[in-house]
């Protein structure tokens, strides 16, 4: 099995989200652009900028944390290529 970490961007809200996943990236995308509860409910214009893949769920977790801990969007837009690349 392959395990996907993900940074969607919403346009609406102006936000990234970051996760990770065992199913496929095209059904992920979709229960998150559901209408439901929670930080990507409601707004339905998310997009997947970014995908690294890794064989188990722990590494995918682990850089999915490790992204998460940035808390810096300069840095995101770094690793999806939008720049400061020397970050």
């Amino acid at each position: 099995m392959t395990y996907h970490v993900y940074i969607l961007y919403s346009q609406s809200k102006n936000k990234y989200y970051i996760g990770y996943t065992g199913d496929s990236l095209d059904e992920r995308l979709r229960k998150h652009n559901s209408n439901h509860k929670g930080f990507t409910g409601r707004t339905g214009d998310w997009q997947i900028v970014y995908t690294e893949k890794y064989l188990t769920k722990q590494e995918a977790y682990k850089r999915e944390r490790e992204i998460k801990s940035w808390k810096s969007r300069k840095k995101i837009e770094a690793v999806i290529g939008l720049g400061h690349p020397d970050l």
